[in-house]
């Protein structure tokens, strides 16, 4: 991943720390609606997970949301980790992941079902890293692998 692409947007300065992940959720607050800045805070993609790479130490925007202001931080599309099915843990294979199973009880299910990753949306399975944790209740065969942003 040495090669992300970034892009710009502003987060609140006591959230803005190199490394971090996070989920953008979307826009939420009504208080975004009149902002100057909302374009800039809001360009990300709800739902994917997103890693803060720099921060730009010289811009501060005053913001009713976050208190201590909003600051600029670059950030990359982050690797999401997930249970595929074993045929398709390829490594740097590309899939359209689609998860099947809607048993919320199970105990593999925030790794069938992760934060961050896009229903039927395309990514490369960067690292297997193994074996399913658990047994899957329905009998597939899964692998638990590394997918990255295509």
């Amino acid at each position: 991943m040495a090669n992300e692409k970034t892009k710009v947007t502003l987060i609140g300065a006591a959230l803005a720390k190199q490394g971090l992940e996070f989920v953008y959720e979307g826009t939420t607050c009504p208080e975004c609606e009149n902002c100057k800045v909302s374009k800039v805070c809001h360009n990300l993609q709800p739902g994917k997970k997103y890693r803060i790479m720099g921060i730009r130490s010289n811009t501060r925007h005053e913001c009713p949301v976050h208190h201590e202001a909003a600051v600029a931080v670059d950030v990359a599309e982050a690797p999401v980790v997930a249970l595929i099915s074993a045929d398709m843990a390829i490594a740097n294979s590309q899939v359209r992941y689609e998860s099947s199973c809607s048993r919320t009880d199970c105990r593999s299910y925030s790794l069938c079902h992760p934060d961050g990753i896009i229903e039927k949306g395309k990514y490369i399975v960067g690292e297997v890293l193994g074996n399913a944790p658990e047994i899957c209740e329905r009998g597939r065969s899964l692998r638990l692998v590394e997918l990255r942003p295509v």
